[in-house]
């Protein structure tokens, strides 16, 4: 077995505590981030760590990895008191972390990337390529993963750097593997592959503590189950002993008696826009389709299909080679985003952090940004207290949760993020919203209110497409849902033929036996 590379090993009893937390507390200025919370982890135990956003998840993570140092209380590794000043402490006792952020050198090759400054040296000390690179390739054949140790990263899919980002953290060997958000970036397939290897993993004795925002997968891979709120620890639960509506009554202080609202049959008005063979080449082809007033249209697809695409190009993000776009009977001419705004069509981008909000700057601003004109004066300046007046009673109609509208948006909850992001276009009143996955890592609490906003938003006879990865917020929200297979549609269907199954197969370029929508585009 080549170095750094952990083998498996048999033990007489998985289920002894390998780690224990007792009474952590830590305060930030003005915050109590986690209160005297205390938890177990037992040896070969995946245990799953739920809460919502700014439920104090994040700092305990970081204290039991090395990155942050208690105020109060002691951490326990196989019965033995250890204290880390750095996360490599915490990696030397036997406890890794792998954050949603991904840590690797693109420039670097896989094989570098697992062994960083773990590489095997010859005699003169210098690195031993030949040992790295056959220590690497017996460790991605270990766990099945058919990729090149001399590959560089930059190279490989977001999804690829990702598993790495976990086999990086399993290459030292830990006895405690704490995942954040590990399938955030994963295709269906590639999640699949990262729960077996889990799974592998556990038999072995290695123990994991799961930090997700999705409720479905603490049931598809935990035994147990720890609810965080406000910094305390409020439930622990064997997961076959709680059910999904439970966990969310937990993480958010009370009952949330329908996740999607409750749903009535709405009354669509009129197809008031529409898109006839709308084309850009190499991405997509032939995208027909009309929405009704008051439409919840949902896009499905696999990662890959040109669903994004599609809703950038629409809003003029992305160029197009063919096709029109009409919104109540007039032809648009759309090359710019701001043409699209102009006549009231908006997109909410998947990535917000990147292309949806001012980060640096403050809620205030981001939320008079799209609509500057109606806050500054004929000689351009800044009308103040409009803008105070404005963005203070949109923070509380969206019930976005900041100290201040002075506050940079850098420093909220995702959550909350995502909630500026929809308020942010609502002042210029949209004929048309796009919102392309507007719950992504969004906590449970927030997700219930965001979703509120979209079918009040579609009650008041806005049309909205809803691009989603999740099946159950497109199965739970939308009037009708088209799936894009390569850059083309090629399902449709209302709410009565609404079938997990076959909108899968469809989006994967199968026929089901089950389908009952309309077929399209050949």
């Amino acid at each position: 077995m080549g170095r750094g590379v952990p083998a498996p090993f048999n033990i007489e009893v998985l289920m002894a505590e390998v780690l224990r937390a007792e009474s952590i507390t830590k305060s930030f200025p003005g915050i109590l981030a986690v209160d005297h919370l205390s938890l177990t982890l037992e040896r070969g135990e995946i245990l799953a760590l739920v809460g919502e956003n700014g439920a104090g998840k994040s700092t305990l993570m970081h204290i039991l990895g090395g990155s942050l140092r208690p105020d109060e209380g002691r951490i326990l590794l196989e019965g033995q008191t250890v204290s880390f000043s750095s996360p490599e402490d915490a990696i030397r006792a036997g406890i890794s972390v792998v954050p949603q952020e991904l840590s690797l050198v693109g420039s670097l090759s896989v094989a570098e990337n697992i062994f960083a400054n773990r590489q095997p040296v010859g005699p003169l000390k210098m690195i031993d390529w030949r040992a790295l690179y056959a220590d690497s390739e017996t460790f991605l054949r270990r766990f099945e993963l058919a990729v090149s140790p001399r590959r560089l990263v930059k190279h490989l899919s977001i999804g690829q750097q990702q598993i790495l980002e976990i086999l990086k953290a399993i290459s030292t060997n830990p006895k405690v593997l704490i995942l954040d958000e590990p399938t955030s970036s994963l295709t269906e397939g590639e999640s699949v592959y990262l729960f077996e290897s889990i799974r592998k993993l556990q038999k072995q004795g290695m123990s994991f503590i799961y930090v997700t925002h999705k409720l479905f997968e603490v049931f598809s891979i935990a035994s147990r189950v720890v609810v965080l709120r406000d910094g305390e620890l409020v439930g622990s639960k064997k997961v076959d002993e709680v059910s999904e509506d439970e966990l969310v009554a937990m993480m958010v202080g009370r009952q949330i008696s329908s996740l999607y609202g409750e749903r009535t049959e709405r009354v669509l008005g009129e197809a008031y826009f529409k898109i006839e063979r709308l084309g850009r080449k190499r991405h997509f082809s032939g995208i027909s389709f009309e929405l009704h007033r008051g439409e919840i249209l949902g896009m499905a697809g696999l990662v890959g299909a040109r669903r994004t695409e599609i809703g950038r190009s629409i809003f003029g993000a992305d160029p197009v080679d063919s096709g029109h776009i009409y919104l109540n009977g007039e032809e648009l001419t759309i090359v710019h985003p701001q043409d699209a705004i102009h006549k009231g069509i908006v997109y909410l981008t998947e990535d917000r952090k990147a292309q949806g909000l001012f980060l640096t700057m403050s809620v205030e601003d981001n939320l008079v940004a799209p609509n500057l004109s109606e806050f500054t004066t004929r000689l351009g300046a800044l009308l103040k207290r409009k803008m105070e007046t404005y963005a203070g009673r949109v923070v509380a109609e969206y019930a976005i949760d900041t100290p201040s509208i002075s506050k940079k948006v850098l420093n909220l909850s995702g959550g909350n993020q995502q909630k500026v992001l929809v308020a942010t276009w609502m002042g210029i009143r949209p004929e048309v919203i796009i919102f392309d996955e507007p719950t992504r890592g969004v906590d449970v609490g927030a997700r219930a209110e965001i979703y509120q906003k979209i079918l009040q938003f579609a009650a008041e006879g806005t049309g909205v497409i809803l691009i989603s990865s999740d099946m159950a917020e497109l199965i739970g929200m939308c009037d009708r849902i088209l799936v894009i297979h390569e850059g083309r549609i090629t399902w449709e269907a209302g709410r009565e033929d609404f079938n997990e199954e076959t909108i899968l197969a469809r989006a994967a370029g199968l026929a089901s036996e089950n389908a009952n929508g309309k077929p399209q585009g050949g």
